[in-house]
């Protein structure tokens, strides 16, 4: 069963964000995530959606934990406005051609 980490973040500027965000990648990796998806909200550009897809519940937990830390940081604080997170089991997922 996958486990998901949906967080909803408010930023400042996306652009920033993301910037922060993708320097990531291997801190991601190296803590078992498997797929992310990244989105934004029509009409609230600041407002971004991340889901960040686990192979189990344990590595999730402990994914957002650390995740805790990152948001901590001066850096993470002066962008991020507003956070959210929560842990989604999937419980069903179907592809269409």
């Amino acid at each position: 069963m996958t486990v998901t980490l949906h967080i909803d973040n408010t930023v400042h500027d996306y652009d920033d964000w993301k910037a922060a965000f993708d320097q990531y990648e291997r801190f991601r990796a190296d803590n078992g995530v498997r797929r992310y998806r990244v989105g934004r909200v029509e009409g609230t550009p600041q407002r971004v959606l991340i889901d960040l897809d686990f192979d189990d519940r344990t590595t999730a937990e402990a994914f957002g934990t650390a995740l805790a830390s990152v948001l901590a940081t001066p850096r993470s604080r002066a962008m991020v406005i507003g956070h959210q997170a929560w842990l989604v089991d999937v419980v069903e997922e179907r592809d269409f051609p």
